[in-house]
Formats: C-alpha cells, sequence, structure tokens
C-alpha cells in the first residue's frame, strides 16, 4: 500500500493515535490519504464500526466510500457521510428527545422563506425594512454559531431591528416544531444540542466512533467545530485534512480559524504538510503560489509538482464581455480537435457572467453544462410532486399540505386556504388536520368543503399505498389520480420541460432504489431526505462531453484540462464588496477563491478581462483585477482572438487610455462603443434567429446603425419588428 504513497503522505496514513491536522494543498492527493489510512486502520485490527470520515458534499462522500471498498472488503462497514447525512442519521434515531417526531421533514431554501414570510407578517414587520432573504441569513448566522432565539434576544437589546428579527428568529423555531420539520441550518444545530443536552447519547456516539476523520476542515462553521468536538470526546482520535488556501465560504459562515488554531485546541497534535500537487503544471502552481503569498492569515507552504513547467498562461485582455465570450467559444471551436468539450471549463464570480458564455456557445454549437443556475428540485413542477410526497411522510408539514391543496386545481381559492390555516392556528390542529374538518370552518362553503373532503380521501389512499408500495410506485400513482402531468400540458413550450423535469424525479427514485436495493428499511423518509441534502454540483458528470460553465465557488473539487477564468476585473473579481468593506478578511478570501480557480486548471488556464461590461443595465469600464498585478509577467502571455474573428478585432487599431480621455475632452458626446465592423452579427439575412421578448424569427435586412446594426425580422408570433442587433441580444438559433 506504501508504494503508492510519496512520503509524507506514508507519514499521514500510518499516524494511527492522537489528533492529526494534514494541511492538503490543492492537488495533493488528500482523498488518496483518507482512503488509505482507513484501510490502514482496519489492516491494524481497527473494527471498520468504530470509523467515521466525514466530508460536505455527496459527491465527495460516494468517491471515498468507493475507494475505500476497493482498498478492504470491510470498508463498507465504515461510516463514511457528509456532515449533514450524519446528522440527520443521528436525528432520526433520537430526536424525539428533544420533543421531535422522528418522521420530520427538511425544508428547502423556498419553504424555509414562505415559513418565515408568514412570521413577518403575523408580527407586522414590514418586508421592505426586514426583507426575508436579511432575516432569514441573520437566522441562519445564528445557528452556524449555535446562538440560540433567547440568547440572540439577549445580545439584540438596544438595537431595534436586531431585536425584531430575534422575536422573528423565536416565532420561527416555534413554527418549524409545529411542523415537525428542520430547516437545513437545524440540521447540525439540534444534533449538537442533542449531544450537549442528552449525555447518554453523545457518549453512546462517542464510543462508536473512536476513530473520526474530517475533510475539507477549513470550510467548517462553529456548529460544525463544536460536533466534532463533541464526538471526539477524550479519545480524541481525531484526523482533519484542509487548506486554509481554500477556506472560500466565510460568506456562510465557514471560520478559517478552526483549522489555523487547531494545534492550541489540540495541544498534541502532529502536523502533515502534503505540498506535491499531482493535478497542475509548475507555471500554474507558481502563479497560484505567488498570489497566494500576499495573505497574512495563512499557514506558510508552496505547492510543487514532477509534471514539469507546462505552457504559460494565456491572458486576453477583451474591448467588450461580448468580445470575451466570443474568445472562449472561439478558443474552444479552434481547440477542439484535439481535445474533448469536457476538458474544458468556464469559470466566474457571479451566475450573471455565464449569460454572454451561453449565447456565444449556443451561437456556436458548442454543448454545454451550466451548474449552479435553478436547481432541478427547486424547479415549481419537481417542488409540486415532492409537496406531495413530503406531506404524506410528514402529515404536520403545513406548507407542503398548503402547496398541494389546489394542485391541480380543485375549485380550492386562496381565501378558503387562509381560512385553513387560520382555522388550524385556532384549533391547535395541523393543516391537514384542519382539510379533514373543513365541514365546520366558518365561512367554507358546502361545495369546498366537498372538494376538500376529496382532497383528503385522495391523500388518504395514498398513505394507505405508501405503506406496501416503492416510492416510484407510489409517484407514478400520484401522478395517474391527479392528472399532475395533464395540468402541465398547457400548450406553452415550457410545457413538455416541466413534464420531462417531472419524468426525471421518477428516473431519480429509481436510481434511489435500486442503490439502497440491498439495504431495509429505505422508503419514502429516506428518499425525501436523499433529495434535500443533494447539492447541484453533485450532479457533475465527468463523462458527459460538454463544457462546464461553474461559478468559482461551485468549481472547488474539480479540475479540467483547460480552464477559462473570465471577469478577472477590479470590482468583479474581487468583487466590489470585498474591495470596499475595508475588512482584510474579506480581501484575503477573495484571494483564497482566486487561488482556488488557478488551481482547476491542468494543463492550460486562460485570463480574460474585459475593459467594458454591461452590468445590471449599464455599461461599466473595468481595469484588469490586482491579483492580475500579482502574477510575475514570465508566467503568461497575451494572447490575441484565435481564428476568423482575429483579424476583425486587429483592424481596430489600439487607443491608449491618455488618447482616449483627449478625445472624450474634444467629443464629450462620443459614445465608447465598438464601431459595427468591430461587432459583426453571427447571422445574414434568410437565417432564423431568436430573441428574448419576442422569440423566433426570421432575418429580412440587416443595415449599419451606428455602432450597432438595424435588423428587421418577421417574428413567428409578434410580426415584422425592426431592432438593433446587439442592444437586443439577437442570436442565430442553431
Amino acid at each position: 500500500m506504501e508504494n503508492n504513497l510519496n512520503p509524507m503522505q506514508q507519514e499521514a496514513v500510518l499516524h494511527r493515535d492522537g489528533p492529526l491536522l494534514i494541511f492538503a494543498g490543492a492537488g495533493s492527493g488528500k482523498t488518496r490519504v483518507l482512503t488509505y489510512r482507513i484501510a490502514h486502520l482496519i489492516e491494524e485490527g481497527i473494527d471498520p464500526y468504530h470509523i467515521l470520515a466525514i466530508t460536505f458534499t455527496n459527491k465527495a462522500a460516494k468517491e471515498m466510500r468507493d475507494r475505500v471498498s476497493r482498498l478492504t472488503t470491510e470498508g463498507s462497514r465504515c461510516w463514511i457521510a457528509t456532515f449533514h447525512s450524519t446528522c440527520v442519521r443521528i436525528l432520526r434515531r433520537d430526536i424525539d428527545r428533544l420533543g421531535y417526531n422522528t418522521r420530520f421533514t427538511i425544508f428547502d431554501t423556498a419553504d424555509s422563506e414562505r415559513l418565515l414570510k408568514g412570521v413577518l407578517d403575523e408580527l407586522n414587520l414590514d418586508e421592505k425594512h426586514y426583507p426575508v432573504r436579511l432575516v432569514s441569513n441573520t437566522i441562519s448566522n445564528q445557528k452556524n454559531e449555535l446562538i440560540s432565539p433567547n440568547t440572540f434576544a439577549r445580545e439584540s437589546l438596544g438595537d431595534f431591528q436586531m431585536s425584531n428579527i430575534a422575536e422573528a428568529y423565536d416565532l420561527y423555531q416555534k413554527k418549524l416544531r409545529a411542523n415537525n420539520a428542520l430547516d437545513f441550518d437545524d440540521i447540525i444545530f439540534r444534533a449538537v444540542e442533542l449531544f450537549e443536552q442528552v449525555p447518554e447519547v453523545l457518549q453512546w456516539y462517542q464510543d462508536r466512533f473512536q476513530y473520526i476523520m474530517v475533510d475539507e476542515y477549513q470550510d467548517t462553521n462553529t456548529a460544525q467545530y463544536r460536533l466534532i468536538s463533541l464526538l471526539a470526546g477524550s479519545r480524541q482520535n481525531l484526523c482533519v485534512v484542509g487548506d486554509d488556501d481554500q477556506s472560500i465560504y466565510g460568506w456562510r459562515g465557514a471560520n478559517i480559524q478552526n483549522i489555523l488554531s487547531f494545534e492550541r485546541d489540540f495541544p498534541k497534535a502532529r502536523i502533515i504538510k502534503l505540498e506535491q500537487n499531482y493535478r497542475s503544471t509548475q507555471n500554474i502552481l507558481d502563479a497560484a503560489n505567488t498570489i497566494i503569498q500576499n495573505n497574512y492569515n495563512r499557514s506558510e507552504k508552496a505547492l510543487w509538482t514532477d509534471k514539469g513547467e507546462g505552457e504559460k498562461i494565456k491572458v486576453y485582455k477583451a474591448p467588450s464581455d461580448g468580445e470575451e465570450a466570443s474568445f472562449v467559444s472561439e478558443t474552444i471551436k479552434e481547440l477542439k480537435e484535439e481535445a474533448k468539450y469536457s476538458d474544458f471549463a468556464v469559470l466566474y464570480r457571479n451566475n450573471a457572467q455565464s449569460r454572454a458564455i451561453e449565447d456565444k456557445l449556443v451561437m456556436s454549437g458548442i454543448p454545454y453544462r451550466l451548474y449552479g443556475g435553478v436547481r432541478f428540485y427547486e424547479r415549481m413542477e419537481v417542488k409540486d410532486v415532492l409537496a406531495y410526497l413530503k406531506a404524506l411522510a410528514n402529515p404536520s408539514d403545513s406548507i407542503a399540505w398548503g402547496r398541494i391543496v389546489n394542485v391541480p386545481r380543485r375549485g380550492i381559492g386562496d381565501k378558503t386556504i387562509q381560512r385553513l390555516v387560520s382555522y388550524a392556528a385556532e384549533q391547535g390542529l395541523t393543516l391537514s388536520a384542519a382539510i379533514g374538518d373543513a365541514e365546520n370552518i366558518p365561512g367554507v362553503s358546502k361545495k369546498t368543503a366537498t372538494a376538500l373532503k376529496a382532497f383528503a380521501d385522495l391523500m388518504k389512499g395514498f398513505w394507505e399505498f405508501s405503506q406496501k408500495h416503492s416510492v416510484t410506485k407510489l409517484l407514478e400513482k400520484i401522478l395517474e389520480e391527479t392528472a399532475y402531468l395533464k395540468s402541465l400540458a398547457d400548450g406553452t413550450p415550457e410545457a413538455a420541460s416541466r413534464i420531462e423535469n417531472v419524468q426525471e424525479l421518477n428516473a431519480k427514485a429509481f436510481e434511489f432504489e435500486a442503490a439502497q436495493s440491498d439495504e431495509e428499511g429505505r422508503g419514502l423518509i429516506e428518499f425525501l431526505e436523499d433529495v434535500a441534502l443533494v447539492a447541484d454540483i453533485d450532479n457533475y458528470e465527468e463523462s458527459a462531453d460538454t463544457v462546464s460553465l461553474l461559478t468559482l465557488h461551485s468549481a472547488k473539487g474539480l479540475e479540467f484540462k483547460r480552464v477559462f477564468i473570465i471577469g478577472f476585473e477590479e470590482g468583479l473579481f474581487p468583487s466590489y464588496r470585498a474591495v470596499t468593506s475595508g475588512r482584510l478578511d474579506d480581501l484575503e478570501e477573495e484571494r483564497r477563491l482566486c487561488y482556488v480557480g488557478i488551481t482547476r486548471a491542468c494543463e492550460v488556464l486562460y485570463i480574460t478581462y474585459a475593459l467594458r461590461r454591461f452590468q445590471y443595465g449599464r455599461e461599466v469600464h473595468s481595469t484588469a483585477s490586482r491579483f492580475m498585478k500579482e502574477i510575475p509577467r514570465d508566467y503568461y502571455q497575451h494572447v490575441s482572438m484565435p481564428g476568423r474573428l482575429r483579424k476583425v478585432q486587429d483592424a481596430a487599431a489600439p487607443i491608449s487610455p491618455r488618447r482616449a480621455a483627449v478625445e472624450k475632452r474634444h467629443n464629450p458626446y462620443r459614445k465608447d462603443i465598438p464601431e459595427p465592423k468591430d461587432k459583426p452579427v453571427e447571422f445574414a439575412v434568410g437565417d432564423r434567429v431568436r430573441q428574448m421578448k419576442y422569440g423566433s424569427g426570421t432575418v429580412k435586412s440587416i443595415n449599419p446603425a451606428g455602432a450597432d446594426y438595424e435588423v428587421t425580422v418577421d417574428f413567428d408570433r409578434a410580426g415584422e419588428k425592426k431592432i438593433m442587433a446587439h442592444l437586443s441580444r439577437l442570436i442565430k438559433e442553431a
């Protein structure tokens, strides 16, 4: 086994008892170390039943389980899971000690915000002053720091707004309990509460988990840190692996001090640094090393590789974001003969930047997959069907019952639903119980009461069916008896996509059951739990031959042969908030994000920035990011537009910033946008094109018009229109 490891990896694997901190640089084989360490412990006679390994994503947990199983036949007996999956399993067993029912459901972000909106309405807190997202984030921060509603209320005395949010936090928690539901932050918050309030439960798990390993330790928040500390107990057989230089989630509660202070918290800890990188060329690593060395709050380390120097980083300065997107698509087209589409990834600081890239890829016929957009499980039709399952699994879930009572339409209006909610609150009933008692609710007509009773009977039938059949069979029955798919077929272009999404949910249920076929008791609740804990990046498919489009945050943990980091501009990356906050921590986290982005590249890295970018409805002039200036000139080279568009770009002589300023003083009305010849349209007369507002149509004529082109289009539904090509974002249909 040790022959497959370098000396530092071997040292980490062979360490057995006592606390161990492994600083694992990007691409240094940390998953290999963790899996080999688990296998070595089993070889040493440790019962796998006593081994716990925790990571952050389902994808990472699955990879770890698979690798351990290949190394040892006993690997399947280890507990290898994410933080949240681990805590859900613990709570399923013992949450009744906290006054919950073990059949609790997990609210996603939309359900939580819907419940919170009701709380704000009940407390008469104006959403203009108390936006739901602001209140939600504040409550989330308190839970991540293990601060209860009572403690938050005490700490908020004298602050009018925070005192009101503390009151909302308290009522929100009470309503979650009434719904027998947890939000995402509650999962770890309640697990810690369980351990602290019920010592015998903690003792049981301390005896069970005698060897604990934690991946991505730099991303832990206070609640996760406390959970691990409690589980480690007096044995302190705790091995944590992480890289402070990749701590990029401070905005959601991650505390970099957890890893930097590990030696203080565990004075007997052994420290090992993994600095040999197996992913990238040395030139890419040198650029990353040089940038991250500008941070003060870090443990000193430097990545190296034996893969060779490799190509220089390729830097493209684009006149605009449109040309930046063209550069990306043209470069991919030019290199397609020597690479697969899946070799390429386009990384950006925020999701809004993907639009221009998407447009160019569509026009170029380049297949791509977008990560971090609207998550599959957040789509209306998917949430509708899942709400049926949630309502069956948890009769107390008023959010689920309220969502489906009139979906598909049953003639039950919003006023009736409000009467149901009010009646349930007055009588101390669940919403499902109030629906069953509809004939006794004042203001509910006989006709509506009959419709409600029919719905209650329908749900009762589903419940009885669920006790004897699989989730896939239950889904089929729900869709058949509610005629939900028929209700989606409304003749709109989106209808087919929505129906496909519901069918994809069926496929997900089938995969879930197939994966769990060798286990008992994996039914409806477990399926909903699996769905609730999935992350968008868990669906990343290495086998799909598509270009990957994703944020820098989403890219962590992934690697690609050729990477584009776009929008390398001051105020965009680093973000405007980080630049103007005045807090060193904010800027250092942006620099760590830059380090993460650079180290995703294996062979070739492209960095692009635009002098003009269309943001928030207006054109913004930009300069190169300060991070660009932190990369030594020897590590990169400037490149031009590839292929057929190079001549167009080269035709326009560059104008220095000083000359442009002089010209503008002499002609203050001069527009800082390119002439039409610098932004050619991608279509011709007779081509089929598409525009966001008007849909699809046929081009009738194209005429220069100042800095743009006036295009006459005969739209299929809107008729003939004269529109500006670039301003209206008119694109050629694939």
